[in-house]
């Protein structure tokens, strides 16, 4: 599995908006919204799926990056997005660092293989200094999209 084949490209955030976290969430949640084609009351359900599941345990894990993730019954096929922050943002991170870059996962609830298969994935480019240094650097949605497609080449 490939990072192309679950993040949608049309929802990235180059620069996000939103200050806190659950401004993030949402924010992230509406890019997805409008890509997937869920309308407002899916969203919004969405959006406190994903806050409820934050509010369990921080899914910021450090060096910068926080990777939320639910599986939720509006959801029938997995999708991610990417949301940059120059400013940095609260998550509550392990290492009580600001977050930088977010990678919302959102996958439906009767496939947990494919859900653990794209946090793996995630997880491993993201262990990789210079691909989040240079996500980190990115300022343009284009810019993002070419560093994904170049991850998706490295050897795993």
């Amino acid at each position: 599995m490939k990072l192309t084949d679950f993040i949608r490209t049309d929802a990235i955030i180059p620069e996000l908006q939103s200050a806190d976290r659950n401004g993030v969430i949402r924010e992230l949640v509406d890019a997805l919204a409008k890509s997937m084609g869920w309308d407002e009351k899916e969203a919004t359900a969405i959006s406190k799926a994903v806050i409820a599941r934050e509010n369990q345990g921080s899914t910021g894990f450090g060096k910068g990056v926080a990777v939320p993730h639910v599986k939720h019954p509006s959801i029938k096929q997995i999708c991610a997005t990417i949301g940059r922050s120059s400013t940095g943002v609260d998550f509550n991170a392990l290492d009580r660092a600001p977050v930088y870059l977010v990678v919302l996962l959102l996958s439906p609830v009767d496939n947990p293989d494919q859900h653990l298969a794209s946090m793996e994935n995630i997880f491993r480019h993201l262990q990789r200094e210079n691909f989040r240094r240079f996500l980190r650097q990115a300022a343009t949605k284009e810019e993002i999209i070419e560093l994904i497609q170049e991850a998706d080449e490295l050897p795993s």
